[in-house]
């Protein structure tokens, strides 16, 4: 039904082949108010130049499951002003496309996309436009908060923890104890370089916590380049209370009190904090009540989770809806 229901509105979900597989996430096809074919990628890699050409690689924001890093290399790419700078830092290289400032629109030929913060990490943004039809479509990467996301048609989102029958899908925050624990001092948490380092930083500036931070380099350059207001952030050969790395360099810290951020539970070397850049999937039906679309398309991550979100959308009558890994790949050769 999802896909008799994408017929009539005039869009084309596809999956591309690529001369290694299946090519992440999918690409969008549709007319522009002028009525010209336009191609949109979503989330993936550059097409080869065998291939038809799209006419944008929409970029939602830096985290490596989102390859940016390879879409980042292409002119026609697109991204939020902090996301191509993320990138930049993150892979040592370039960012090649276009960038805007989030919340503002932008043209790519006739058509305007309004933009929106999805709150997952700096800088990660949900595009909007509509269709020769009047169609409006809504494609969101990560959300961490939906509730400043507008209303669609085609709601083009996440299924991370979008399986209703796992208990691992469904947590709460734990917000004071992270607080509580960095106050006491001498403790090291655990936290992805781009995303979670700069939210626990920003947590423990807005709790009145202004002593000397520590953080890896990487994590280092992140957040003193995009979170303003960071306050005194120094590297681990300087002295702080507070350090700040990765979950895979924890095993390297020698200090006792050792914490990984995540509501994860495949995390097991170290106590957990409950702390996501995600919404579980309490979160994900909200959004999707929120957005009102006629149809829900789930195509990240991979996996089962977006069909088991797709089933549960439609058996709770919230609208029609479909995991992209349902959608059969086909080729883009060039004619």
């Amino acid at each position: 039904m999802g896909m008799e229901i994408l017929r009539r509105l005039g869009i084309t979900p596809r999956r591309v082949f690529s001369g290694r597989g299946v090519k992440p996430h999918l690409s969008l096809f549709f007319n522009d108010v002028d009525g010209i074919e336009r191609i949109f990628g979503i989330d993936t890699t550059p097409f080869s130049k065998k291939m038809v050409e799209p006419d944008s690689y929409l970029i939602t924001h830096a985290h490596s499951d989102h390859y940016g890093k390879y879409a980042m290399s292409s002119k026609l790419s697109v991204a939020s002003e902090e996301t191509a700078i993320a990138l930049d830092l993150l892979h040592g290289r370039e960012f090649k496309g276009a960038t805007f400032r989030v919340g503002e629109s932008f043209l790519i030929g006739e058509t305007e996309i309004s933009t929106f913060h999805t709150g997952h990490t700096i800088g990660s943004s949900a595009y909007l436009w509509e269709t020769e039809c009047g169609v409006r479509i809504l494609v969101t990467g990560d959300v961490k908060e939906y509730r400043v996301l507008p209303s669609c048609d085609l709601l083009v989102t996440e299924a991370n923890y979008g399986d209703p029958s796992d208990s691992t899908c469904y947590f709460e925050e734990n917000s004071k104890d992270f607080l509580e624990i960095a106050g006491g001092g001498e403790v090291v948490f655990g936290a992805y370089a781009f995303g979670k380092a700069q939210r626990a930083v920003k947590m423990l500036r807005n709790s009145g916590f202004e002593d000397p931070i520590g953080m890896s380099q990487k994590s280092l350059n992140l957040t003193r380049s995009l979170l303003k207001e960071s306050g005194n952030l120094v590297g681990l050969s300087d002295d702080a209370d507070v350090w700040i790395v990765p979950p895979h360099e924890l095993s390297g810290i020698e200090r006792s009190n050792r914490f990984v951020l995540t509501c994860r539970s495949d995390y097991h070397y170290y106590p957990a904090i409950h702390l996501s850049d995600h919404m579980d999937v309490r979160g994900l039906v909200a959004m999707v009540k929120h957005c009102q679309p006629e149809v829900t398309l789930l195509y990240h991550p991979r996996g089962d989770r977006p069909k088991k979100l797709a089933d549960h959308l439609l058996s709770e009558e919230l609208c029609a809806a479909i995991a992209a890994e349902e959608i059969p790949p086909t080729t883009l050769s060039k004619k």
